[in-house]
C-alpha cells in the first residue's frame, strides 16, 4: 500500500502540473509582466542595468532560460510555470516526508496541494513563485532540522539558505516570512540541541547567496529600484490593513486556528514535555508559520486574491494527524484514503468544475421566451440566472475570442475586436520604418519579438508602467518630455480609466496634444469593454 501511495503522490504532482500544456488559454491580464522581463533576460538584458524592477529579478530566471529553449512565445511562459508547479509539488512532499505525516494522510495532503494551488497556477507570478522558492528553501531545512544534525547533514542548510534569498529576490514581503519561519524553526532546534552553529551556517548561505546576487548591480541604480519602503517607494505594512483584512475576511484561516487552538488543548497536558517533544514543536511552529504567513501576505501581495491558499494543505495535514490521535482512523487503510480522496476533491470541485461544465450540460436547457424592452431582451422567467442581468453588450463574450496569427500568440485566445486591432497594427507601413522607435505602453508586450524595434534600456528604465509600483516621477517626467519632442515614431498607450495609473494618465495627455491618434480597439484583458489600446503616430 505505501508503495502505491508513493506513485500516486507523484502521478497526482505530475498531471495537474502538466495539464495545462494541452490546452488553449484566454490571455491573462498582467502576464505581460511576466513576457517582458523573461524575453529581457533570455535576450542578454540585465536587470537595474538595462531595466528597473523595484523586486528581485529570481522571478524571470526561469521563464528566461524557457524562452532559450522554446522561444519567446506567451505559451512557453505555461511551459516554465509547470516546471515551477512540479518544483512546488515535489517540495511539499518533500516536507510531509521530513515531518513524518502518515502515507495516507500526506497522499491527500499532496491532492489537496496539487488541486487548490497548483491548478489554479498555470501561469507564473511573482506572487506564487516566491512561495515556490521558500517551500524549497523549507524542504532542505527541514532535511536537516529532522536528520541525526552531523555535520554532513548540515550541508542541507546550505541551498535551505540559497534558496530562501531567492525567495526574498522573487518578491520582499513573502521571502522575509518565509525567512522568519526559517528562523523560528531553526532558533527553536538550536535552543534544544545546544547546537548554534546550523543557524549561522543558514543565515551565511543566504548572505553569500545575497551578495553574489547583488554586488554586481550596486553601480546600476539598485538602491533606487529595490523596494525596501525607501523613497519614491511606498510601504505596503499597515497594521490597519492587517486587522481589517483579517476581521472582515480571512474565513479559512479563522476556522484552522480555532480548530488548532482547540486541538492543542487537548493535547498538551505539560507545556515542558511538549516543547521538548522536537517532532510536534517543529511541526506546530511550521503550521502556525505558514497560517500567519498567509494571513500578512494576503494584504501585502493582494494580486490575485487568492494567492494565500498554499496554507490549506499544511493545515490539514496538521490538524488529521492530531485528529487521527483521538479518533479510531488508520490512514493507511484503503477506506480511509478513499472517502478522504473523494472528500478532498468534492471540497475543491469548484477548481475543475467550470472545464468540465460546459459537457455536462451540453443543451443548455429549455429555450424561455423573452420580451424585448428599451432594446433589452428579458427572460419571461425569473430564477437565479436571470433575475440580474449583465447590461454591458460591449464585451466581448470568451465565445468571441480567437487566436491571433502571431507566432507569440500560439494556442493563446484574444478577444475578436483585439485581434481585429493588432491586424491593423501589423499592416501599418509605419512598422517597416528603419530604427523604429516605439513606446509600448500596453500588455500588448509581446509585438517587441514581432515587429523589428529595439525595446529602450537604461539604468532609468522601467520595466513596466504602473505609477507608484513600476515607476516613478522621474520616469513619467521622462516619458513626457520625449513624447513632447516627438521621440517615438510609434505610440502604443493602454487606456484603463478603473485603474489607478496602471499607465500614466499624464502620458497619455501628452500623447492627445502632441501626437496623432489612428487607430483604437480593446485591450487585450476580460472585460474588454472598458480598457482600450490607443494607437498614436507622429503629426
Amino acid at each position: 500500500m505505501k508503495r502505491l501511495l508513493a506513485i500516486a503522490e507523484i502521478l497526482v504532482i505530475v498531471v495537474i502540473a502538466i495539464a495545462p500544456l494541452f490546452a488553449v488559454f484566454p490571455y491573462r491580464i498582467n502576464i505581460f509582466l511576466s513576457w517582458e522581463g523573461a524575453y529581457r533576460m533570455s535576450t542578454g538584458q540585465l536587470p537595474y542595468k538595462d531595466f528597473g524592477i523595484p523586486l528581485g529579478y529570481m522571478y524571470w530566471v526561469i521563464p528566461a532560460a524557457f524562452f532559450k529553449i522554446f522561444g519567446p512565445q506567451l505559451i512557453t511562459l505555461v511551459k516554465a510555470q509547470a516546471f515551477i508547479n512540479l518544483l512546488s509539488g515535489f517540495a511539499f512532499l518533500s516536507i510531509a516526508k521530513s515531518l513524518k505525516i502518515q502515507p495516507g494522510l500526506r497522499f491527500l495532503g499532496v491532492l489537496l496541494f496539487s488541486l487548490s494551488y497548483t491548478f489554479l497556477n498555470y501561469w507564473p507570478w511573482y506572487n506564487h513563485t516566491v512561495i515556490v522558492f521558500e517551500l524549497i528553501g523549507i524542504a532542505f531545512l527541514l532535511k536537516y532540522i529532522t536528520s541525526s544534525q552531523s555535520r554532513k547533514q548540515m550541508l542541507w542548510l546550505i541551498p535551505a539558505g540559497m534558496f530562501l534569498f531567492f525567495s526574498f529576490f522573487t518578491k520582499q514581503d513573502g521571502g522575509a516570512l518565509g525567512f522568519l519561519i526559517c528562523l523560528a524553526l531553526l532558533g527553536y532546534s538550536a535552543l534544544t540541541e545546544k547546537k548554534w552553529l546550523p543557524v549561522f551556517v543558514f543565515a551565511g548561505a543566504a548572505v553569500v547567496t545575497a551578495l553574489a546576487m547583488i554586488l554586481p548591480f550596486t553601480g546600476h541604480n539598485f538602491g533606487y529600484w529595490f523596494n525596501h519602503g525607501q523613497p519614491p517607494h511606498t510601504s505596503r505594512v499597515s497594521a490597519k490593513d492587517f486587522v481589517q483584512e483579517f476581521m472582515n475576511g480571512s474565513m479559512w484561516l479563522k476556522f484552522y486556528l480555532f480548530i488548532i487552538a482547540l486541538l492543542l488543548m487537548v493535547t498538551i497536558k505539560n507545556w515542558k514535555e511538549y516543547w521538548r517533544n522536537k517532532s510536534e514543536m517543529i511541526f506546530t511552529l511550521l503550521t502556525l508559520g505558514i497560517l500567519a504567513e498567509a494571513a500578512i501576505f494576503q494584504v501585502t501581495s493582494y494580486v490575485p486574491a487568492d494567492n494565500n491558499i498554499f496554507y490549506h494543505s499544511f493545515a490539514f495535514i496538521f490538524i488529521f494527524t492530531v485528529l487521527a490521535r483521538f479518533l479510531p482512523i488508520d490512514w493507511n487503510q484503503r477506506k480511509y484514503i478513499i472517502v478522504g480522496a473523494l472528500g478532498v476533491m468534492m471540497w475543491w470541485s469548484h477548481m475543475v468544475w467550470k472545464y468540465f461544465e460546459r459537457f455536462v450540460f451540453k443543451g443548455g436547457g429549455t429555450p424561455v421566451a423573452s420580451t424585448v424592452y428599451n432594446g433589452i431582451e428579458y427572460p419571461n422567467v425569473v430564477n437565479r440566472n436571470t433575475y440580474i442581468l449583465s447590461l454591458d453588450t460591449t464585451d466581448v463574450p470568451l465565445s468571441q475570442w480567437r487566436v491571433p496569427n502571431l507566432k507569440t500568440f500560439e494556442k493563446i485566445l484574444v478577444p475578436g475586436p483585439t485581434v481585429d486591432g493588432i491586424e491593423r497594427l501589423m499592416a501599418n507601413p509605419v512598422i517597416k520604418k528603419q530604427d523604429l522607435k516605439v513606446l509600448n505602453m500596453s500588455e500588448l508586450t509581446t509585438l517587441a519579438a514581432e515587429i523589428p524595434y529595439s525595446l529602450e534600456t537604461g539604468d532609468y528604465y522601467p520595466l513596466w508602467f504602473h505609477q507608484g509600483v513600476g515607476m516613478f516621477d522621474k520616469q513619467t517626467d521622462m516619458f513626457v518630455d520625449r513624447i513632447n519632442k516627438k521621440h517615438y515614431d510609434l505610440v502604443l498607450y493602454e487606456y484603463i480609466p478603473y485603474a489607478n495609473n496602471f499607465y500614466p494618465f499624464r502620458v497619455r495627455e501628452a500623447l492627445l496634444k502632441g501626437y496623432k491618434q489612428i487607430d483604437v480597439f480593446p485591450a487585450v484583458r476580460k472585460p474588454s469593454s472598458n480598457s482600450w489600446i490607443e494607437v498614436y503616430v507622429k503629426e
